[in-house]
């Protein structure tokens, strides 16, 4: 039989102390940078994936979320509690599975920031080049591997506009995300 003083001293060698981990936070609409500063006068770990663009109005945002409505904390769970973030303003707390709050792998995240800074290192925008008319391919999604041509950047949004060949030399319009085409090499395609 384990005396009272062996068992407290098992359990203390048993207890590790929790690892920080990565979990995602909801915003309200549009709210993602207040949250994010929010966060950071309260001394926690933020993480705020954003995209710099160049607007068409150039009053507009030159700073645009890369998953809007959603940032990173990195927080020890047991330390902080799972209801504190109900209560920071501009948030809508943790997302949770069954109550379960999703965390996030370390690589993952560091995989979003190396993404992130290829993306603002190439001026913000991946084709930013791309003029009417260019050739591109489309590189995944229910198109992937179909070529079309460059009409025009969306807009307000990170979609532009290509001309898909169909049947009979026919051309479709089709809208996808920017980030989805690859340029290719000067060649007629129609």
């Amino acid at each position: 039989m384990l005396s009272a003083s062996a068992v407290a001293n098992s359990e203390t060698i048993n207890q590790t102390p929790t690892q920080a981990s990565w979990y995602v936070l909801r915003s309200k609409p549009q709210k993602e940078e207040s949250l994010s500063s929010q966060l950071l006068a309260r001394g926690l770990d933020v993480f705020y994936p954003c995209l710099h663009v160049r607007p068409v109005n150039p009053r507009s945002r030159t700073v645009r979320p890369y998953f809007p409505g959603y940032l990173f904390v990195h927080i020890n769970m047991e330390q902080v509690g799972f209801s504190e973030f109900h209560w920071v303003p501009f948030s809508l707390g943790l997302l949770a599975f069954d109550g379960i709050p999703a965390q996030i792998p370390e690589a993952a995240i560091k995989g979003i920031r190396s993404l992130l800074e290829k993306i603002n290192a190439a001026g913000g925008e991946l084709l930013h080049d791309l003029k009417q008319g260019d050739l591109v391919e489309i590189q995944s999604g229910p198109f992937a591997g179909y070529e079309a041509i460059f009409d025009v950047r969306l807009a307000g949004s990170e979609r532009v506009r290509v001309l898909l060949k169909l049947l009979q030399g026919r051309a479709a319009k089709l809208e996808v995300p920017a980030n989805l085409l690859e340029r290719k090499e000067k060649r007629q395609l129609f």
